[in-house]
């Protein structure tokens, strides 16, 4: 049987955007994302982390440390009662330092790579299925699937809303003060009262 799954951005929309993380303590949770999140695994939605972690190929810090930044995300998370599903992230970078990375991918956002992995080992509605972010990238990457694209004001969505958006033929299908905001308009929209 089929679910819908909310596709989310890391960094600025789960996280506060402070550049790169690369120390553990620098990954700061957003107060709206463990309550969001808890409420999308209560209305039976899968929860995919997508995020470009180009820090890699740049050489700014090792593939382990992402992979120890998503178990401290998971571990926070999971304290606010919340759960996600997968965690599926892009280390590469065309212009990188670490050659093993420094290539071109079929997953960095906006292409969908990370969307069609997750396709690969989640049965998956994707007609009631969302991306939320706080970057046109990720708005980019929901309309190459044709799935609904949310944009947080968290991070850089502001930045994005003010000065990159106008004029764009890509538009959110909703602006969302914060993540927590964004389930409410998602569950909204599908009908679901918790």
């Amino acid at each position: 049987m089929s679910q819908p799954a909310v596709f989310l951005d890391r960094d600025g929309t789960i996280n506060e955007q402070l550049g790169y993380v690369n120390h553990p303590g620098r990954f700061v949770l957003l107060p709206g994302a463990a309550p969001g999140i808890r409420r999308l695994n209560q209305s039976g939605f899968l929860v995919i982390v997508v995020s470009n972690q180009s820090g890699v190929a740049r050489g700014y810090f090792p593939i382990d440390l992402v992979h120890e930044v998503h178990e401290l995300m998971r571990r926070e998370l999971a304290a606010g009662g919340a759960v996600l599903d997968e965690v599926l992230f892009c280390p590469h970078y065309p212009g990188g330092q670490v050659a093993e990375y420094a290539v071109e991918c079929g997953c960095r956002k906006p292409k969908p790579g990370m969307i069609i992995e997750a396709e690969s080992r989640f049965h998956i509605d994707m007609s009631r299925s969302y991306v939320v972010g706080d970057r046109f990238s990720d708005l980019e990457l929901a309309a190459s699937r044709g799935l609904r694209g949310v944009l947080v004001e968290t991070g850089y969505g502001l930045g994005d809303l003010l000065y990159v958006l106008p004029g764009r033929r890509i538009q959110p299908d909703h602006v969302a003060k914060d993540l927590d905001a964004a389930v409410n308009w998602i569950l909204e929209r599908e009908g679901i009262r918790l």
